[in-house]
């Protein structure tokens, strides 16, 4: 007797018809460079040829990201599900305007960080593994920035975390490792936290997909302790982000590695704990986010006044611009407190703005301490005498930061203070413009004593460049700059821009659209 057949049907559970080409963009980036990283890694032996396929792999970076953002600008968000399940059982890549621009600008940053490496990264840094880490650390940066699980997210964190640790302790020295002590530990309870609420989340929700999260959150409030839930959320990030009062571990760990690691790390790593607050308290948890707003825009003013004080009083120009690090993340969190449009579209702006200016100060940076011998104010003097070219690129980076026109900083600080007005939040709108007079403050000190007056007597002689260093420090530093003025000079394809990330955030439903097309979460 024949056994009887039937058929199975696997629509109620994968995706059965064909994966548009356009949507493995979403999850090309991180592909690429892990494959990357594990060619770099085999290759080790080889120095020189890791370092040259490590720029066109970082390039081709950028490439990828930019023909992501375009799509998604041109269609709207994205979504790839592993292994064909359907949403919410596999894990989503879910890429909306957002997450794009922030994959995009981080790849620029990355990039310019590469070639500058090639000068200040030894063959010694190089067989201890700089480059298979940094793009390690790509992997896990771009990740967070598009994934559409929120676990996903955590494991994202840890594959950065990992890297930069790595990258943090390249050298061996005891300043470095006394820095990656204070970074790892805290944030490693980061992390935990983040895990924690990660479990919570699962337990109240039964699903890790962000979208699924979003539209079920209407109706567990009451039921669901989402506030205590937001508020763990809030202080892991906030402790990622170097929020006030849990900011002293960076201008504690960011002043000790390679000058090309502080840049990156200045530049990408607290914008993914920015990025992870916006995207979790905007999108996830909006109203969970408005009951916080008064603490949250509390920890915004105080961590811009705080930053930009600790700016004042160092003397370590690595220090100095930590706490410009802190002091920005301050104006991104008062985006968040705020909530409308205005004020998320100015956190969104303030973010790109911020991973290519940091990154281009700390390069900057590594060229003061080259000139000058080294990096304290009190020994440096007279770089105005050695270039002139340097001098006015450094002042051009000191202004944006500052938030001053025509340059990149000074119109998301706008948006914010207008923003702030609108809502009535006056203090808040204060905390703003006076952490911009600090800040002024702060880089007017540094500009007259490194830069205007005259050298010590006791002058340091220049550190020798290697064969072909001076492109490679000159070209990044000089590329980012430009990107600093292009943004101040024609902000407008970037203001729309950010303001239409803002949008998407603040009405989530094309991006659930794009992971439930048929009309809804199960």
């Amino acid at each position: 007797m024949a056994a009887p057949t039937s058929t199975i049907d696997l629509s109620a559970a994968l995706i059965a018809a064909p994966v548009p080409i356009g949507h493995w963009l979403a999850i090309l980036p991180v592909a690429h460079c892990i494959t990357l990283g594990a060619v770099l890694l085999m290759l080790r032996g080889y120095p020189r040829l890791q370092a040259w396929l490590a720029i066109p792999g970082l390039a081709a970076l950028a490439l990828i990201d930019a023909a992501l953002l375009a799509k998604v600008a041109a269609e709207g968000p994205l979504t790839m599900v592993m292994g064909r399940w359907l949403p919410p059982f596999g894990i989503a890549f879910t890429v909306d305007l957002f997450g794009a621009l922030m994959a995009f600008t981080a790849a620029l940053a990355a990039l310019a960080g590469g070639i500058y490496a090639l000068a200040d990264i030894g063959e010694s840094g190089r067989r201890y593994g700089f480059f298979p880490l940094l793009m390690l650390l790509m992997a896990g940066v771009t990740g967070a920035f598009l994934t559409g699980d929120i676990f996903n997210l955590y494991v994202w964190f840890e594959v950065l975390l990992i890297s930069s640790f790595g990258l943090i302790i390249l050298g061996s020295e005891r300043e470095q490792i006394d820095g990656a002590l204070k970074y790892a530990v805290l944030n490693l309870i980061a992390t935990t936290l983040f895990l924690v609420g990660v479990g919570i989340l699962y337990a109240a929700f039964g699903t890790l997909n962000m979208a699924d999260i979003a539209a079920r959150a209407r109706d567990l409030r009451g039921t669901a302790p989402l506030m205590t839930l937001a508020s763990l959320l809030l202080l892991a990030f906030g402790m990622k982000a170097a929020a006030f009062p849990v900011n002293f571990w960076l201008p504690a760990a960011y002043h000790t590695p390679r000058i090309v690691v502080s840049a990156l790390f200045a530049g990408l790593l607290t914008k993914v704990g920015i990025y992870a607050l916006i995207r979790v308290m905007v999108m996830l948890l909006p109203l969970e986010r408005q009951e916080l707003s008064l603490v949250i825009a509390l920890a915004a003013a105080a961590t811009i006044v705080v930053g930009a004080l600790g700016a004042l009083a160092e003397n370590d120009i690595r220090r100095l611009f930590g706490y410009v690090v802190i002091s920005g993340i301050g104006n991104m969190l008062a985006g968040v407190a705020l909530g409308d449009l205005g004020g998320i579209s100015g956190a969104v702006f303030y973010a790109l703005h911020s991973m290519v200016l940091m990154t281009a100060l700390y390069l900057a940076a590594g060229e003061i301490a080259r000139r000058g011998g080294g990096f304290s104010l009190s020994a440096l003097g007279g770089l105005y005498r050695q270039s002139a070219g340097f001098t006015a690129l450094s002042l051009v980076l000191f202004l944006a930061a500052c938030g001053l026109p025509p340059f990149s900083g000074f119109w998301p600080k706008v948006i914010l203070v207008k923003a702030s007005l609108d809502l009535g939040a006056w203090w808040l709108a204060a905390s703003i413009l006076l952490g911009g007079f600090l800040t002024t403050i702060a880089f007017g000190r540094l500009f007259l004593l490194a830069y205007w007056r005259p050298a010590p007597m006791t002058l340091t002689l220049l550190a020798p460049r290697p064969p072909g260093a001076r492109w490679r420090t000159g070209l990044p530093l000089a590329a980012l700059t430009a990107l600093v003025v292009g943004f101040g000079i024609l902000p407008e394809q970037l203001l729309a821009l950010s303001q239409s990330a803002a949008a998407g955030l603040a009405d989530p439903e094309a991006y659930l659209h794009s992971v439930f097309p048929e009309g809804g979460a199960p």
